[in-house]
Order: C-alpha cells, then structure tokens, then sequence
C-alpha cells in the first residue's frame, strides 16, 4: 500500500512538470505563430496605418441605442497591415508602445452628441466626445499604450450618438508603433 502511495505521488509529480512543459509550449507556439506576420515587414520596426470612416459617401453614421464598432474602410495607409479594414481591428503584431489618434466629426443636434470611444481588449482607453445644438463640431483624443502581441484596439461609437464623414475625411484612426519592446 506504501509503494501505490509513493508510485502514485511520484506520477503526480511527473504530471504537474508535464502540465508546465505543455503551458510553455503553448505560449511558445503561440508567440511564434505570430512572428511571421510581423516578418512580412521590409523592416521589423516598421508599423504605421491611418484610415478615414467612409469609403466612397457622406453622411452620418446614424445614432444607435447602443455601442457599435466602427469600421474605418478608407486606409490611407496600412504599412505592416495590422489594421483590417473589414473589422475595424488594429491587432499588435509585436509587444511594444504604440500611438494612436482618433478624430471626429459631427453637426450639431440637442439630443445626439458626437463620440466615439477607443478600447484595447474590451477595456475603455479614453473618449473623443463634442455636443453642440447646431453647426459643424469635431473631437480629438490621442494615447500612447503598451500592448502584447495579439492585442487588439479598435474605435466603439457611444450609444445614441451620431458621427459624420465625406470626400473631406474629417472622421479618422490612425497608429503607429513607437518603439519595440
């Protein structure tokens, strides 16, 4: 009965180092399997993209009772193309410290403001928020952040607000990384 004790305690030894083993290779493949995305890189240190709201109209995105995401479809730039312009993510290809800067527009109305929210993995970063009852109003905001790989940053519309963009592009996102870390 001692030696099914003792064989069992030491399988349960063995087990719980495999079980550690088996984590950092996850996390290895993991970290790996993102690399060549940021190899297709002419330089590793380069990583820039900036893109307006609308593609090819104008008008406003119309007011919603709740948050939506908003999908920055004119890329002006896309260097490294981690910004994807079919879902409005920004998805960091490498651990460093990245810029990013949000403008918007909207006309003025007493029941709608004009806001947009920036989250980093569901987390609210900051706002860019304007409410006027009439004329023409735009919102700025800016951040630096450090992110991990895979994180992901992206531009929420604030529930029951209204943004506007045209051929004039005053609606963007843009970001680039700083430095490497």
């Amino acid at each position: 009965e001692n030696r099914i004790q003792l064989s069992y305690f030491a399988v349960l030894v063995h087990v719980n180092y495999l079980d550690l083993l088996v984590s950092r290779l996850v996390k290895t493949i993991l970290t790996v399997a993102n690399v060549p995305m940021f190899n297709t890189f002419p330089c590793s240190k380069q990583l820039a993209f900036s893109a307006s709201l609308l593609a090819s109209y104008y008008g406003n995105i119309r007011p919603f009772n709740t948050e939506i995401n908003l999908i920055f479809r004119n890329v002006f730039t896309n260097i490294g193309n981690a910004y994807n312009p079919d879902t409005g993510l920004f998805t960091a290809p490498v651990r460093g410290v990245y810029h990013f800067e949000v403008h918007i527009c909207g006309y003025g109305s007493s029941s709608h403001p004009t806001s947009a929210v920036l989250v980093k993995n569901r987390q609210h970063i900051f706002m860019s928020y304007t409410h006027l009852p009439s004329g023409g109003q735009k919102a700025s905001n800016g951040v630096s952040l450090l992110l991990e790989i895979g994180d992901v940053v992206y531009l929420r519309m604030w529930a029951n607000s209204r943004i506007f963009d045209d051929h004039n592009r005053h609606t963007t996102f843009s970001g680039h990384l700083l430095f490497t870390m």
